[in-house]
Formats: C-alpha cells, structure tokens, sequence
C-alpha cells in the first residue's frame, strides 16, 4: 500500500477551514476542540508547526507540554496553599481534560488520590472566588441548601495563576 501524498494547496485548505471553524470559540474552547482533534488522529500536539507538529493555542502548557496526568502538572505547579491545590485541579479538568465545568468533589477525589486532599474543598474554592480578579466562578448550583452540589469554572485570570506557578517552578 502505497503512502499518501499531500498537496501543499490542501494542507493549506484544511488549516484554513479548521481557523475559520474556531475563529468565534474562546481561548479554552479552542484549545478542547485542538486537543480532541489530536486525540481523534493519534498525534502528540507540540508548540510550533512544520515536521509533522500542530501549533496549539498558548496554555501555558506548551499545547499540552508533557503533562500525562494531574500527579505532572501538579509537581510542575508545586501549589502551596489548599486554594492553589484546587485551582491546579480545577485547571487540569479544565483546560487538560476538557471539561467545561467542574464540581469540588471530582477535585478533592483527584486531589487524595495524589495524596494531596484539602480538607474542605468548597472553602478552598471560595478563596479563589473572593480575590480579586477572582480566580474561580460558580457557575451553577444544585438545590437551594447551603450543601448543594456547585459547579466552577476557573476565569481567565485563574488560568494565568496556575501558568504563572508552573513558570515559576
């Protein structure tokens, strides 16, 4: 069986119609539909372009930069407070994972399963909600008592917080 051969002209057309299809997504939406795409095609997406390589938006993770699992991106980030804990988790479920919201118990589970629990989650949540800019939002919640289940996502300036420990780790 021979190899496939591709034409400059339609590699070209295939990176036009893929910019066009997440030219109105955000920054974490793109970055879910790029690494889908990669895992969909069995490539590893590194940053750059050229010899086989797909360019990825910036997460700070260099398009996903080795990090294999929570327990890697938690030892690069080396979060030092049970609110930084939380933020690390919250980003990996995020911005790794793909999902667009996450819940505190799904962190605190990942979390004691590096061994890393906090000992109460929604208070650490909380921490990152009350700074300002605020690192974390909630964006839905589950029943009207205090216990109801929530649901987060980091914000923007959240997202740069936990680049921000990792670049300085």
């Amino acid at each position: 069986m021979s190899e496939k051969t591709t034409k400059p002209s339609d590699e070209i057309a295939a990176m036009d119609a893929v910019a066009k299809a997440v030219e109105n997504l955000d920054e974490a939406a793109v970055s879910r539909v790029l690494h889908w795409a990669c895992a969909r095609f069995g490539i590893t997406a590194t940053r750059g372009g050229g010899s086989g390589a797909s360019s990825l938006p910036d997460t700070g993770l260099n398009g996903l930069g080795g990090f294999e699992s929570l327990a890697d991106l938690y030892e690069a980030a080396d979060p030092g407070t049970d609110a930084d804990r939380a933020l690390v988790a919250g980003y990996w479920h995020q911005f790794v994972d793909g999902q667009e919201t996450f819940g505190s118990q799904p962190l605190n589970t990942a979390l004691k399963d590096l061994g890393r629990g906090v000992s109460n989650i929604t208070r650490a949540l909380d921490a990152s909600m009350a700074q300002k800019p605020a690192l974390v939002m909630q964006v839905r919640k589950a029943g009207t008592t205090k216990q109801a289940r929530k649901l987060y996502k980091l914000t923007a300036a959240g997202k740069k917080a936990v680049e921000m420990m990792i670049a300085q780790s």
